[in-house]
């Protein structure tokens, strides 16, 4: 099941997330693939948008990580959310 969830440039990542009572979804922090857990120490933007680099297209989050911004995408299909981020 572990190597479903791994892509040449997709990575399905564990995320801890704020829901608020106006339906808004906020990434608090996640899981990389090696286990370490890296805090979301803020949102930037979120909009609809495709990984060009990872393929897959939903809601893309860019986030300030370590001061630096990456991007975060929660994808539905046939129901199920996942998160995933870009491998480098």
């Amino acid at each position: 099941m572990e190597e479903m969830l791994k892509t040449e440039y997709k990575v399905y990542v564990d995320v801890l997330e704020l829901h608020d009572k106006t339906g808004l979804i906020t990434p608090l922090g996640f899981i990389w693939e090696d286990g370490r857990n890296y805090p979301v120490d803020g949102v930037v933007d979120i909009r609809k948008a495709a990984s060009l680099k990872a393929g897959g297209i939903g809601l893309r989050y860019t986030v300030k990580i370590g001061g630096n911004l990456k991007f975060m995408f929660l994808e539905e299909d046939s129901g199920v959310r996942r998160w995933f981020m870009e491998r480098r």
